[in-house]
């Protein structure tokens, strides 16, 4: 079995406890509590609320902020289609902002220029463990008076200006998916400094409940009122996006390992800058003075001249490598958006929404130069296996 080494803490331990318990739901039971106490402490925030998903955090806050039909969220469209589909989902417009040549993140000067009087929400994302810029953007926020969702699905433990990104945005939001640095399996979870946002998101989550509290996820804390039958449940529009009893065991245990975790990747990430740090054809994403990146995965731009994007990676694969992975294509030039199939949703608002290739002409001249090197390795050891292949490849065509 894979990965099996990211499982040598408590994980068991918390298992066990759910299981022995009476397997509760987390309307009832007590660890989806206990993950998101220990991880709002890591991240420094106040409230934190666990999810099936970290795009189920996104939809959340989104409500949160009083996202509705027509406003306006401003996105990169470097990312995966998550951030777009829940602005969908609320029957909001994504206006794409373009990124920045270096760290690959949004752009604050482009933010700026797509601000209009429907703008209701900035959704930045931390790309690859790297804290978007967010001084500027959230001077911008505040300036037009709207609310900003940090997307750090990738950056856990990203300090940005040596400060806890947690908090600086209204909302960040975390994916605790296999890859990422701690995980559930699936899942995520959302942390906030704001009272009121972790309220609607926490009821947002369990299907709109009355009995909900921002820092608490159990309806059935008093049994003889749940069993009221003049009792009202629901006070709010809601879904069921909770994390089962059992992830969240997952998530605590994680949670309790995280520097580790991120210290690897970081330890990781340093050798394959070192690999490529005199190569003239590969760039690395740029790490501004101040910032931590935490290095989900290793970024690059491959600019040979004379050698194509697939080539090196298939030597690379000869060479013992385990292959790289491309960005994702633009949000706005993947099928669902460039075949208008998101018109169907919200016909009103969305009819005359379109999306044409060079709104984001960075993204677009970035986008298929980037290479995504992993960092989710058992140890620095079986790294270096890919540093090798990686410095045989580079020197092959140099």
């Amino acid at each position: 079995m894979k990965n099996t080494w990211r499982f040598s803490g408590n994980e068991l331990k918390y298992l066990r406890e759910v299981v022995d318990s009476g397997f509760g739901s987390g309307t009832s039971g007590s660890m989806n509590n206990r993950f998101e106490n220990a991880f709002a402490k890591k991240c420094g925030a106040k409230y934190a609320i666990s999810f099936n998903s970290g795009t189920s955090t996104l939809h959340a806050a989104l409500a949160a902020l009083d996202v509705n039909a027509g406003d306006e969220v401003i996105v990169p469209p470097l990312t995966v289609i998550s951030n777009v589909s829940v602005i969908l989902a609320q029957n909001a417009v994504p206006v794409f902002a373009d990124i920045d040549p270096d760290t690959f993140n949004i752009s604050p000067k482009d933010i700026e220029k797509k601000i209009t009087k429907k703008t209701k929400c900035i959704m930045p994302v931390s790309l690859y463990g790297l804290s978007a810029d967010l001084d500027p953007i959230m001077k911008i926020a505040k300036k037009n008076n709207i609310g900003v969702i940090n997307d750090a699905a990738e950056a856990f433990g990203s300090l940005y200006k040596k400060k806890k990104i947690a908090k600086i945005a209204d909302i960040t939001s975390y994916s605790t998916e296999n890859s990422k640095h701690i995980t559930t399996g699936d899942g995520g979870i959302v942390v906030t400094n704001n009272e009121k946002y972790a309220t609607a998101m926490r009821k947002f989550n369990s299907l709109g409940y009355a009995a909900l509290k921002s820092g608490d996820g159990r309806i059935r804390v008093n049994k003889k009122i749940f069993q009221d039958p003049s009792y009202k449940r629901h006070d709010t529009l809601g879904l069921n996006y909770r994390m089962p009893e059992v992830a969240a065991a997952l998530g605590l245990a994680q949670t309790e390992r995280l520097e580790q975790f991120i210290d690897l990747r970081i330890k990781i990430a340093d050798l394959f800058h070192e690999a490529v740090s005199d190569c003239d054809f590969i760039t690395p994403q740029k790490t501004p003075k101040g910032y931590l990146n935490s290095y989900w995965c290793y970024t690059v731009k491959f600019e040979h001249e004379d050698v194509s994007w697939k080539e090196f990676r298939n030597k690379f694969s000869s060479f013992g490598g385990d292959g790289i992975y491309a960005a994702w294509t633009l949000s706005y030039e993947e099928t669902v958006m460039s075949s208008e199939i998101y018109k169907k949703k919200a016909p009103y608002y969305y009819k005359n929404l379109f999306y044409k290739k060079g709104i984001c002409p960075v993204a677009e001249t970035i986008q298929p130069k980037l290479m995504q090197f992993v960092t989710n390795y058992r140890n620095v050891s079986e790294a270096k296996l890919q540093i090798r292949a990686l410095k045989q490849t580079i020197d092959f065509f140099s």
